[in-house]
């Protein structure tokens, strides 16, 4: 019998999670097929890996031994599909994933043209949802991967930034701000604004930054909070307010003359969007070309 990946990886997936019942649900094998890959691992070397009780498991100093060696295979496999993803154009398979509200509604849908020109034959199921809830699929591994608007700390979740955005103030066209290229932070605070909701990553990166630079955030005139980028945009397009958006959001509105972007020569909200997915799940190589395809560096010209 000759070693092979596939049990290396189920035995670190063990290891990670503490359980058998648990690995085999991140991998999608039953609890006695987990059991007799290690079993089978076991037998090549002749150890045994862990130490097996009614209540836990725990590494035997043979399988401590291990952990480091099987983890570098799963990091080698991963990296070997990165590299090889942008040749096989011709994969087959269905892309699943979700993506929090500015990424599906004004990112994904500008990039989703493109990657199905280059892999036409990887069909695209988005689920557009908040991060909390792209988080809990993930996690019961009802979607492989998601696209969030800030990181995820979580111990069972491995984050990568992989596009950038910036937030701008956004005007109507026809508000007194609107003569102006670029104003300063206080200049903006006379008037009222609509913003997305506590809590939501668009708020708590301007938040952050306003923190940052020690610009008292309850000095803004907030008359609105909304949960949608769309809700905000009609609301400034109404003449309610001013607001603080995504550039890409705004695209259509700023061609159309609704909008105006205007710089803000003080402060800057720059963001990351980040891919998340399971540390011991190994992505299907539909989900590694589209990663792939996000970590190219010309992406602006379609947003």
């Amino acid at each position: 019998m000759a070693l092979n990946f596939h049990q290396l990886h189920i035995f670190y997936t063990v290891a990670e999670k503490g359980s058998f019942s648990y690995a085999a649900q991140a991998l999608h094998m039953t609890q006695p097929a987990v059991t007799m890959q290690v079993q089978a691992l076991e037998d090549y070397f002749g150890i045994k890996l862990f130490h097996r009780s009614t209540k836990r498991i725990e590494l035997t100093e043979s399988g401590r031994t291990l952990i480091p060696y099987a983890k570098q295979s799963v990091d080698l496999i991963r990296e070997t599909e990165i590299a090889m993803s942008k040749f096989t154009k011709m994969i087959e398979g269905r892309l699943q994933l979700g993506a929090s509200l500015t990424m599906g509604e004004y990112i994904l849908p500008r990039l989703l043209g493109p990657f199905s020109k280059d892999y036409p034959n990887i069909s695209v199921s988005m689920k557009v949802m908040n991060t909390a809830q792209i988080l809990d699929e993930v996690l019961s591994h009802q979607l492989n991967f998601g696209l969030v608007e800030a990181p995820i700390h979580h111990p069972d979740m491995y984050t990568e930034a992989v596009l950038s955005d910036e937030l701008k103030l956004i005007v109507p066209a026809d508000h007194p701000l609107a003569l102006m290229d670029s104003v300063r932070m206080e200049d903006t605070l006379e008037y009222p604004f609509v913003l997305r909701e506590q809590g939501s990553g668009t708020r708590r990166v301007m938040e952050e930054e306003l923190t940052r630079r020690h610009i008292d955030f309850s000095s803004m005139k907030i008359i609105m909070e909304l949960g949608s980028t769309g809700a905000i945009k009609s609301a400034v397009e109404a003449g309610l307010g001013i607001s603080i958006l995504s550039q890409t959001s705004v695209k259509h509105e700023v061609t159309l003359g609704l909008f105006k972007i205007i710089t803000l020569e003080d402060i800057a909200f720059k963001r990351s969007f980040y891919a998340i997915y399971l540390n011991s799940t190994l992505l299907p190589i539909s989900a590694v070309s589209f990663m792939t395809f996000l970590r190219q560096d010309n992406l602006s010209r379609w947003l």
